[in-house]
């Protein structure tokens, strides 16, 4: 059962990667740094990364789909707002 679970994350995670690969390049480089950001300041097992991570490219994505500036989703501070997104997933 443990293998099946760990062949399950990994599919997951290509496939995540993938919908990343497809974000125009300047809306991946942010994402990177916003990784990146997390990383620093998150325990890398925590659940919270995970979930703000994946509302960064939910958001990406819709931004990139609706012709906005990636910019103008995160505004200058990235690090301002990773901080948001880490607070809005505190419970």
């Amino acid at each position: 059962m443990m293998f099946r679970k760990m062949i399950k994350e990994k599919k997951d995670w290509h496939a995540y990667m993938n919908r990343v690969k497809k974000l125009p390049e300047d809306y991946q480089m942010v994402y990177k740094e916003c990784r990146k950001y997390f990383f620093k300041v998150l325990s890398v097992e925590t659940f919270q990364m995970a979930e703000c991570l994946q509302e960064i490219l939910d958001l990406f994505e819709e931004g990139s789909t609706n012709g906005k500036a990636v910019l103008d989703i995160t505004g200058k501070d990235i690090a301002a707002f990773c901080d948001g997104l880490i607070e809005s997933q505190k419970y």
